[in-house]
């Protein structure tokens, strides 16, 4: 664990790279403070040459779709999702998500190098849906949030239930979590659509220097110092942990990259250590996550530190692409056993 903040209440309106309104104010955020938040965001990167132009050469023998726009900037923020051109009701259906959190850069990335180098190697075996860059404004401007200061990763239900002082709550529905959910809708439904679903994720450094005290300083409540994992991880639902699952790539993970060790407490984030790094949630669908966007027998949402002296960016998406891989050939070894991992509800036709 790496433990980057002072135990002292944050109460400074600076923290990392950016300016938090009325940190330190107790006072949750009006109209005025998400608008100052906005305005102070700054663009530092290009989502249309870093993810758009690696989209047009996939169309050649992909289905590249465009699912919806973000309105605040329709023709900079289209977004988009990429499938298998022949999609066949006998084959289990695999959905990846990346960029929900726009600022984790190998979720996005890790997702397009897994559809350039190995996605064609498991076409004959699987449906293929990868949405690779859930919250472009995110992306553009290195945000957890999107433009209206809401986690997108918290709003794939905005129904669901608020326990007070849990650091995972379902937020306001936001335009990337709606537009994923009406494509998915539109392709047929979500739930029992889907035998797996693998959201790419990052913890980084800025979580505990800038976001956690962003989301403090939005919420109203003071900021609480806590400590970032020093290494990979992945976050299963604790009613349907697939544990021999997630056991197959983390072991494939750690070929690549270093795995993040228990805290003293035993937990990683707060969360309890089911085994070698795998934490354990409430189920996501009842948090608004990404990963319970949809109903499948296999969900996980992977977790790379990019910040680590012993990582770079081509570590972290061959991470991301070696999490993919080794959770499909799970999937195919058990079906190929006959352990029913290619079962009927999974073999829906979109």
């Amino acid at each position: 664990m790496r433990t980057l903040v002072g135990t002292a209440a944050l109460t400074t309106a600076a923290v990392g790279r950016s300016t938090i309104p009325s940190a330190g104010a107790l006072k949750p955020w009006g109209a005025s403070e998400r608008d100052e938040w906005r305005t102070s965001r700054k663009v530092v990167r290009s989502y249309r040459e870093e993810v758009l132009t690696k989209l047009e050469p996939l169309a050649e023998w992909w289905e590249v779709e465009k699912y919806g726009a973000l309105s605040q900037d329709p023709e900079r923020f289209p977004l988009y999702s990429v499938r298998s051109r022949r999609w066949e009701a006998s084959r289990p259906s695999v959905l990846i998500t990346g960029g929900v959190h726009g600022y984790e850069t190998s979720g996005v990335q890790g997702a397009l190098l897994f559809l350039q180098s190995a996605a064609a190697a498991y076409s004959e075996s699987f449906n293929l849906l990868v949405v690779p860059c859930v919250s472009p404004w995110g992306y553009e401007t290195i945000q957890r949030w999107n433009a209206q200061a809401v986690d997108p990763n918290r709003s794939f239900n905005p129904r669901g239930e608020v326990v007070a002082g849990r650091s995972f709550n379902p937020e306001a529905a936001t335009e990337e979590s709606a537009a994923l959910l009406s494509h998915l809708e539109a392709l047929g439904g979500r739930d029992g659509r889907f035998l797996c679903h693998i959201d790419l994720h990052e913890t980084t450094d800025t979580d505990e220097s800038e976001f956690r005290p962003a989301k403090a300083a939005r919420d109203g409540v003071a900021f609480e110092p806590g400590t970032i994992p020093d290494g990979f991880y992945l976050v299963a639902d604790v009613t349907n942990p697939r544990l021999d699952w997630h056991a197959a790539i983390i072991d494939a993970v750690r070929r690549v990259t270093h795995i993040a060790p228990a805290d003293p407490d035993g937990t990683i984030i707060g969360e309890p250590v089911l085994q070698e790094g795998v934490i354990g949630i409430p189920s996501p669908r009842s948090l608004g996550l990404c990963a319970g966007a949809t109903r499948p027998p296999y969900a996980t949402t992977t977790e790379v530190y990019p910040d680590s002296p012993k990582a770079d960016a081509d570590i972290c998406n061959r991470a991301q692409v070696a999490a993919i891989t080794s959770a499909l050939d799970f999937l195919l070894a058990e079906r190929r056993a006959g352990g029913g991992a290619g079962g009927a509800a999974a073999k829906a036709e979109l």
